[in-house]
């Protein structure tokens, strides 16, 4: 399939998304609470089928989802989004155990999931992470049993946390070993040792700590191969990032639509402020950056879905132009709607507060721009070696 095409069973689906969204979840987020996550809202997505598809379907269903669930309603997007993260390692990477324990709960909407990567002193830079995962009995002056372990140490940054039912931790099991030291853990939130606290945010959605002081874990706890987490942490963002793309294009949509119907009404000097070339001109850089980003999304997550090479850096300029993008495209409805988008609960408010924080999640802008020219510099001495 074009990645520049969809199918219009995928248009049609687009349609629904949205239709749901304004009957049927946007109310349901209207109820909840900014910085709490909104379980009656998690269990109306699990009855409308939507956290089920997020492991049925690939990477380009996921990003039509919530950039049709961001145009109407984020914080159903969002909800959506964070189980998605959260799970997916316990479903791409989990036993049959694990499977039959947390998935039913995840996509009926009854458990909610975490990912738990970034640490006070490892954002960006996910390797140099610190949470230590030391062989049961090691603090104790023992050698350590095989297959058990204490997690001690601290995450931070963490969306839904401190209220989770249970979170994937990356911990550091080899210590000087970098990326190829790292394990990924199913860890239930109501493990000895575990605990977290809420942290006021931009970003209306829920976003903790977490403390671990000696939390045990076993082999049975593992998500995939000991020290082989990284990749499990990397494949997770290789999926999510186009989709966080997806996100931003879906907040861009929203902002665009909200500023035509704005300047076609709105009267100034004589005329809707539309007729001024000024304003209209800039309304046309915001639909032309909106789509651009769109089709950057859409081709990512199809290189993704078909196994093309270079998906790293594909998914990393997907999220690098879809975030900024859609800062600049808010940015401009706010401009053009004047003081009335500053009020409390106007729409273009409320998605300025929403748009700032996925430029620095799952890999901040320069993160991303890293990303793509370790990919290009890669591609070059490939090249010059043949």
């Amino acid at each position: 399939m074009p990645a520049f095409s969809l199918e219009p069973e995928q248009t049609a689906w687009c349609a629904e998304l949205r239709r749901l969204a304004a009957e049927r979840l946007r109310p349901a987020a209207e109820k909840g609470e900014p910085g709490r996550v909104d379980r009656p809202l998690l269990a109306e997505l699990g009855h409308l089928g939507l956290l089920a598809r997020l492991f049925d379907s690939g990477a380009l269903d996921l990003c039509l989802m919530r950039e049709s669930l961001a145009q109407v309603c984020t914080e159903a997007e969002t909800a959506l989004a964070l189980q998605g993260l959260g799970a997916h390692p316990v479903h791409a990477h989990g036993t049959p155990a694990q499977h039959a324990r947390w998935l039913p709960g995840v996509t009926n909407g009854t458990l909610v999931a975490a990912f738990a990567l970034s640490e006070p002193g490892a954002g960006s830079d996910a390797a140099a992470l610190s949470l230590l995962a030391e062989p049961e009995g090691a603090r104790d002056g023992g050698p350590g049993g095989p297959g058990r372990w204490r997690l001690t140490g601290e995450k931070c940054w963490i969306s839904n946390a401190p209220e989770a039912d249970f979170y994937t931790v990356f911990a550091r099991t080899t210590p000087g070993a970098g990326a190829r030291g790292v394990t990924a853990f199913l860890v239930p939130a109501d493990r000895p040792g575990l605990t977290g606290r809420a942290l006021e945010m931009l970003s209306p959605h829920p976003i903790g700590s977490l403390d671990f002081d000696g939390v045990p874990v076993t082999e049975d706890d593992v998500l995939g191969e000991v020290d082989r987490g990284f990749a499990v942490a990397m494949g997770t963002l290789n999926l999510f990032r186009p989709s966080v793309g997806a996100f931003a294009v879906g907040m861009a949509q929203a902002a665009l639509d909200a500023t035509l119907a704005h300047t076609g009404r709105r009267e100034a000097f004589g005329g809707p402020l539309s007729a001024l070339q000024a304003v209209s001109h800039q309304v046309a850089e915001m639909a032309l950056r909106t789509e651009a980003a769109r089709l950057m999304v859409y081709a990512a997550a199809t290189a993704y879905d078909q196994g093309a090479p270079g998906v790293p850096g594909r998914a990393a300029m997907a999220k690098l132009l879809a975030t900024e993008t859609a800062q600049y495209v808010v940015d401009t409805a706010v401009q053009l709607h004047g003081a009335r988008a500053l009020r409390r609960g106007h729409l273009l408010e409320h998605l300025y507060r929403e748009v700032r924080a996925p430029r620095i999640y799952e890999g901040a802008s320069d993160v991303q721009r890293g990303i793509i020219a370790k990919e290009l510099y890669a591609r070059q001495r490939e090249r010059e070696t043949r």
